[in-house]
C-alpha cells in the first residue's frame, strides 16, 4: 500500500516538473494564443475598433519574450 502512495506521488512529481519546464519555456506563446484569442472574438463580436487594436498584442508579446531571452545570461 505504501509502495502504491509513493510509486503515484513520484509520478506526480515527474508530471509537475515537466509541466513547470514546459510552461516556463512556451508561457510567451500561450499568452500570445489567448490574446489572439481574444481579439478574434472581439471581431466575431462586431467591436471590429478593440479587435483592430488587440490584434497587434500577439506580435508584441512574442517580440518582447524574443528580447528577453536574448538578453538572459544562463
Amino acid at each position: 500500500m505504501v509502495d502504491k502512495v509513493i510509486k503515484v506521488a513520484g509520478k506526480n512529481m515527474v508530471a509537475n516538473k515537466i509541466m513547470k519546464e514546459f510552461i516556463s519555456k512556451y508561457y510567451p506563446i500561450i499568452i500570445a494564443f489567448v490574446a489572439m484569442l481574444y481579439s478574434i472574438g472581439l471581431g466575431i463580436s462586431g467591436d471590429t475598433e478593440s479587435a483592430q487594436y488587440s490584434a497587434h498584442w500577439p506580435g508584441t508579446i512574442l517580440l518582447f519574450a524574443i528580447a528577453l531571452r536574448q538578453r538572459r545570461t544562463t
